[in-house]
């Protein structure tokens, strides 16, 4: 995999694309990576690993040079390889050949300044060119419609193929294992290209030189500048005019309002206190606060000494605790897990959250959508 990074690489192209001086202003702060990071280009060398294997490809098994590797990890990787066969196989049945590709570098510098990437998968068959992504993460449920990566991707692997062989469809998969997640998007290759001359490359030619208005949103989340920048402190505190007012002094549109901007809100309040702390302990003085050491809980120094030390003294050490789903999965395997605990999982119904109504989930039935449903009896 390439090691240099783009300035406008597509997996950060929804933020850039949004907010184009943010690209130049993340440019200035240090890239420190992050376990989930890490854990994440673990999945995809073994997900790379297994794929060739599956495709009778040579390939060096990574496995024990992974350091996050777990069954669980190992069973979402042969998932994405059984997925990309399925496609494969699909592919066969209108094309005698189709060209598989895996972890291809792909360059869309024709709309974006030094714009390049790695496309997981790309599978090109019967005028259809297929972008297949792995997302290893747990945490954003990622979404294949108008998805700005994938999109660069697609038309990075147009450049290299669209010439050679006659593609008329694009279609875009995110295969997200851990959320159950499995989401395509197809649209026309003109349409891509429309898209790519209207939007991508206007916003990108801001993004490359520093310009263009700050835009705060959804695509702050990994962001590099989030904790310092000015317009999502603006931005959060336009709630400062509801004067922390209670529910009952509150409008039924102020409220909804609220609602609409309450969850960026704690999340930049988080994220201005786990900057500050950073600052403190690295010898930032703060105005009117101090650096205190907090609360600790005693811990074992050694907990095979202490185990030794209680059985010695005629105890036994140790409780005995059913694992949790996760863990019990990960011991068994995820075939043997649905073979032996077959009828013994449930599924409650979850607790009421409310969300905005882009949201994919059905909504809930209340005792008056229940009531309305029966007719008023």
């Amino acid at each position: 995999m390439a090691t240099k990074h783009a300035l406008l690489s597509a997996s950060s192209s929804d933020r850039w694309i949004h907010c184009p001086p943010s690209a130049r202003l993340s440019e200035t702060y240090e890239d420190k990576g992050s376990d989930y990071a890490a854990e994440g280009t673990d999945a995809h060398s073994l997900c790379e690993y297994k794929l060739k294997t599956a495709l009778g490809m040579e390939a060096d098994d990574p496995t024990e040079n992974l350091s996050w590797f777990n069954q669980e990890m190992d069973d979402c990787a042969s998932g994405y390889a059984a997925y990309v066969l399925e496609q494969v196989e699909a592919a066969k049945e209108t094309c005698s050949d189709p060209v598989v590709l895996i972890e291809q570098r792909v360059d869309f510098s024709r709309w974006v300044e030094e714009g390049f990437g790695t496309a997981d998968c790309i599978i090109i068959a019967d005028g259809t060119l297929q972008v297949i992504d792995f997302k290893y993460g747990l945490g954003v449920l990622v979404s294949a419609t108008e998805n700005p990566q994938m999109m660069c991707y697609a038309l990075g692997a147009l450049e290299l193929f669209d010439g050679i062989y006659d593609i008329d469809t694009v279609r875009m998969t995110i295969y997200q294992p851990r959320r159950n997640n499995l989401s395509t998007y197809e649209l026309s290759k003109d349409d891509l290209h429309t898209w790519a001359d209207d939007v991508l490359k206007p916003a990108a030619e801001l993004a490359f030189a520093g310009d263009g208005n700050f835009l705060c949103g959804e695509w702050c989340g990994f962001c590099k500048a989030k904790n310092a920048c000015r317009a999502r402190a603006d931005a959060n505190l336009e709630l400062a005019k509801y004067d922390f007012k209670l529910p009952p002094l509150l409008t039924d549109e102020d409220v909804e309002d609220i609602l609409g901007k309450i969850d960026d809100l704690v999340s930049w309040a988080s994220d201005i206190k786990e900057y500050a702390l950073a600052q403190a302990i690295s010898g930032k003085q703060w105005s009117g606060f101090k650096l205190v050491e907090g609360r600790s809980n005693r811990r074992y120094v050694n907990d095979a000494a202490v185990a030794a030390a209680v059985t010695e003294a005629g105890f036994d050490p140790y409780e005995q605790k059913l694992l949790g789903i996760t863990a019990m999965q990960k011991m068994l395997g995820k075939a043997r897990f649905d073979e032996v605990l077959s009828g013994l999982i449930e599924k409650p119904q979850g607790k009421p959250t409310l969300v905005p109504e882009s949201d994919k989930r059905s909504a809930m039935n209340t005792a008056i959508t229940d009531f309305k449903d029966n007719g008023g009896k």
